[in-house]
């Protein structure tokens, strides 16, 4: 089990115009795919969210005493669904550097694209994931804490948004994505990914924004949720 390191890197900006900049600068091709806010989750505001959706990011408030509390009912959903079989092409790390789960999240969503996105050939990315596509999660969680290029890089994209630096926040970025016909939720804190049953590439925003509801209603005194969606753009 990987254990978190005394590490701490100051929290991304749930900004796709930030994180854009972060992932393009990193090997994802501008004119191939581009985050963007999902400002709604009934039928309607889904429809306008660009298509087809390759992951999708959510940031949600993570405190560990309300994490104590959900523990008990979703301890049952979470132990089913992790006895079930995975699939071997899920991409997940581990994470121990402290508020790296923004870039966790981008790993977990760019991770699982690959076969949707021609990376910049030589680029950070693609070297990234080539040197960790046979790793387990904590292999993986290791390489990410001691490499200098990427804590440099998510340094730059941490100071460019709109609020004020802090490395004190209660918030936690998590991943969907659908492989092998599964929706998957990836957090690096957790010890796998975690299946929320059938999902397919058109399906997957609809089918994740379900568990999201869900999230949220566990956290009704709460107004600080923000979704986003990796979206391949019409060539």
């Amino acid at each position: 089990m990987a254990e978190p390191s005394k590490k701490r890197w100051i929290p991304l900006e749930a900004n796709p115009d930030v994180m854009n900049q972060f992932i393009w600068g990193l090997g994802v091709p501008e004119d191939q795919v581009e985050l963007n806010d999902v400002y709604g989750l009934d039928d309607e505001m889904l429809e306008m969210v660009p298509k087809p959706v390759l992951a999708v990011i959510f940031l949600y408030p993570y405190t560990f005493q309300k994490e104590l509390e959900k523990r008990v009912e979703q301890q049952q959903v979470s132990e089913a669904a992790e006895l079930k079989e995975q699939s071997k092409n899920v991409y997940f790390t581990k994470q121990t550097v402290g508020n790296a789960c923004g870039t966790v999240s981008i790993l977990h969503a760019i991770g699982n694209a690959t076969s949707e996105i021609k990376l910049v050939e030589g680029s950070y990315f693609d070297r990234f994931f080539k040197t960790t596509a046979s790793m387990d999660p904590t292999e993986r969680a290791a390489f990410l804490e001691k490499d200098g290029e990427m804590e440099d890089a998510h340094a730059v994209a941490a100071i460019a948004g709109d609020t004020e630096a802090s490395t004190d926040v209660d918030q936690n970025y998590i991943c969907f994505t659908c492989v092998d016909g599964e929706l998957y939720q990836l957090d690096g804190a957790k010890t796998r990914p975690i299946s929320h049953g059938p999902s397919s590439p058109s399906s997957l925003l609809q089918d994740a924004v379900k568990v999201i509801k869900v999230m949220i209603e566990n956290n009704p005194d709460s107004m600080n949720f923000i979704v986003m969606a990796l979206s391949k753009k019409a060539m």
